[in-house]
């Protein structure tokens, strides 16, 4: 049966499947032909999918409510606003609709916003999730199609020398201050540090822990804390009976705000943010000798690739693998003194 709904344009349709569910949806068109034509392609599929066993049909909507339901990112807020975002394209299409044409047509239309690369990428990483978790844990669909991502540029690691650092610190209010140092001294991230509550501190093992739901890669992490990080954490005893990091006896919700921005123009630094504290402090580890798979438990990271970024800073290493062409016959004998036309390589190609 097709029916209109008070506020809505499109036929509805409903009708009781084989399996004695009552079915109820939109058409998605105003043409009374073609919502019946719909339903009746919708019945026999309902048909098919009770009587012969078939893999019933799903949809994008259902695919994108079930993720949001069962994820565990913390940048779930930010993938609900791009799932709206997404539904003037994917909204009225089957999951096997969404095709490699489909996809190009959303890049296209995302990049028209004036949006950056990565803020593109972040979108069709999210598109990619969903149509691959349909297909790999759900087994809604048989295959997904391919999501090309655009090149984003590779950006500078911005991070600061210790004198940079230091200036920074004097120009910053106690309560900023220490989270900034305790920032330099962990490596962690804003949020982790903002909301460090004290039972996830142990002073006598000399260690904290960032919980699974805490964490960007949702596992745990653990922290040895050094002697900074120890004097820094002792400073603030008493102040809080949850919270480590507080201000005027309240929890800091966030660490860049105006008084982080002031001070960073006072002390003549440009391009800098607050999670640029995180790549310094991985910048120093590098330079002082850590190892890239140390440094990566230390910071939590999922990807070795995520580390690899600082090994630029840090080409000692390569030293003894450079010196090997020192072991051949001296450049010096280059040069000859029977003149320009008796020149002698002592390299072999």
């Amino acid at each position: 049966m097709l029916f209109k709904r008070p506020n809505s344009r499109f036929w509805w349709c409903t009708f009781i499947a084989p399996n004695g569910d009552r079915i109820q949806q939109s058409t998605r068109t105003v043409d009374r032909a073609l919502a019946q034509e719909f339903t009746d392609k919708l019945r026999v599929q309902y048909w098919r999918t009770t009587r012969l066993g078939e893999k019933p049909r799903r949809t994008w909507k259902e695919a994108a409510v079930r993720w949001s339901r069962e994820t565990s990112r913390k940048s779930v807020v930010n993938d609900l606003g791009h799932i709206h975002w997404l539904d003037q394209f994917l909204g009225s299409l089957y999951l096997d609709q969404v095709t490699r044409e489909v996809i190009d047509q959303i890049t296209e239309a995302k990049v028209n916003t004036g949006v950056k690369p990565a803020t593109v990428n972040r979108l069709l990483e999210l598109v990619r999730v969903i149509l691959n978790t349909a297909v790999k844990h759900w087994e809604w669909i048989d295959r997904a199609p391919h999501v090309r991502m655009l090149k984003d540029p590779a950006r500078r690691i911005r991070w600061l020398t210790r004198e940079e650092a230091n200036l920074l610190l004097s120009n910053l209010p106690h309560h900023t201050r220490a989270m900034a140092r305790f920032s330099l001294a962990t490596g962690l991230r804003e949020t982790n540090v903002t909301r460090l509550q004290w039972s996830q501190v142990d002073l006598e093992r000399r260690a904290a822990w960032i919980h699974a739901d805490q964490s960007k890669t949702g596992r745990p992490i653990g922290i040895p804390l050094n002697r900074e990080a120890i004097v820094l954490l002792r400073g603030e005893v008493g102040k809080h009976s949850k919270y480590v990091f507080t201000f005027n006896g309240k929890p800091i919700k966030r660490a860049n705000t105006k008084v982080w921005r002031r001070a960073l123009e006072q002390s003549g630094i440009a391009n800098f943010r607050w999670h640029d504290l995180r790549h310094t402090w991985a910048s120093w580890h590098v330079q002082g000798g850590t190892p890239m798979h140390v440094l990566q438990e230390l910071g939590g990271w999922s990807d070795i690739r995520m580390v690899q970024r600082y090994a630029h800073l840090a080409p000692e290493h390569l030293s003894p693998y450079a010196e090997t062409l020192c072991e051949l016959e001296p450049v010096t004998t280059f040069l000859t003194t029977q003149g320009l036309g008796k020149q002698k390589s002592s390299y072999p190609f």
